[in-house]
C-alpha cells in the first residue's frame, strides 16, 4: 500500500497477512491515514489477531496507529520506544508546520505505547507466515528496523535501503552502522525490497546503495588525510556525489554520511 496525503506522498505501508494474524508495517501519518489503512487491511484479511511495527519513529511511520483498535499490539524495540518518548511529538509539530491540512490529520496524534517490546531482534508468526525484526541502526535512525517476510523473501528496509536515491543520512548515523545494516540484510538473501519511500526494488539495490556509501566512505577518509576540515569535507562529497546522480532526492543526507565516516576515520 503506498500511502498519499497532503504534503506527501508519505510512506510505503507494509499488510503481511498469516492463516491467524496480521502485521501492518508502518501505519501510516495519523488518524486519517490509518483508517484508510485498516480499510485496505480488512480486503486481504479477516484476521482477529492484529499487529502493528514502525520502521523507525518519526510521524508518517507511526502516529497512523492512533485509529487502530486497542485490540491490535503494538511491537517496537525498546531503543525506537525511546526515540519516540524523547522527540516523537516534536517531529509530530514540525510535521504539522507543513500546511493546514497536515496539521489537521495530525491534531490528535500521541505516542502508543508497546504491547511488547524487544531489544535487538524478534520474530512474529503469524500462522504459516513469520517476520523477522531487526534493529540496525544507528542508520537514517538509532533504531531502524527492517522485517524480512520469510518464504516471500520480501523485506521491509526503512529508510536503510533506498531506490534510485540517496540515503538520508542524520546526525546519529554511523557509516561503520549502515555498512553492517547492508551486510545483515543481504545475507537474508531477499529478492524484493520495499524502502521506506519510493519505488519497490530487487534485492540487488542493496549492492548499489553499499557502492555509494563506500564511496562516500573512501571519499571523506581522503580528504580529513589531507587535512581538510569536516565542514569543507561535508560539503565536496555533497557536491561530488550530487553531480553523479542529480535526479537522485535525498542528497543532503550525503552531508551527514560524510561527516559519520569523517569522524570515524582513523
Amino acid at each position: 500500500v503506498r500511502e498519499v496525503a497532503p504534503d506527501g506522498p508519505w510512506p510505503n505501508v507494509g499488510i503481511v497477512v498469516g492463516s491467524r494474524g496480521t502485521l501492518v508495517i508502518d501505519p501510516g501519518l495519523g488518524r486519517r491515514n490509518g483508517e484508510a489503512i485498516l480499510r485496505e487491511v480488512a480486503k486481504v484479511s479477516k484476521n482477529a489477531e492484529l499487529y502493528i511495527a514502525s520502521t523507525h519513529f518519526h510521524a508518517e511511520h507511526t502516529t497512523g496507529y492512533i485509529a487502530f483498535p486497542p485490540s491490535a499490539k503494538y511491537i517496537n524495540s525498546t531503543t525506537q520506544e525511546a526515540e519516540f518518548e524523547q522527540g516523537g511529538m516534536q517531529m509530530v509539530q514540525m510535521f504539522s508546520g507543513r500546511s493546514p491540512a497536515t496539521a489537521e490529520i495530525l491534531k490528535d496524534a500521541a505516542r502508543r505505547p508497546a504491547a511488547i517490546t524487544f531489544d535487538n531482534t524478534y520474530t512474529l508468526d503469524l500462522g504459516g507466515v513469520r517476520v523477522r525484526f531487526m534493529v540496525v541502526g544507528p542508520t537514517h535512525t538509532k533504531g531502524d528496523t527492517g522485517f524480512f517476510v520469510e518464504g516471500d523473501n520480501v523485506l521491509f528496509a526503512g529508510d536503510v535501503v533506498m531506490n534510485n536515491s540517496f540515503l538520508a543520512a542524520t546526525a546519529v548515523s554511523s557509516m561503520k552502522a549502515w555498512l553492517a545494516a547492508f551486510d545483515t540484510f543481504e545475507a537474508l538473501k531477499p529478492q524484493t525490497i520495499v524502502p521506506a519511500h519510493g519505488a519497490v526494488g530487487p534485492g540487488t539495490i542493496i549492492g548499489t546503495n553499499r557502492s555509494i556509501m563506500l564511496g562516500v566512505q573512501t571519499r571523506a577518509r581522503a580528504l580529513k588525510a589531507e587535512g581538510r576540515t569536516a565542514d569543507d569535507t561535508a560539503k565536496a562529497v555533497q557536491a561530488e556525489f550530487q553531480a553523479q546522480h542529480p535526479e537522485w532526492p535525498r542528497a543532503n543526507g550525503l552531508a551527514a554520511a560524510a561527516r559519520s565516516a569523517y569522524a570515524e576515520a582513523q
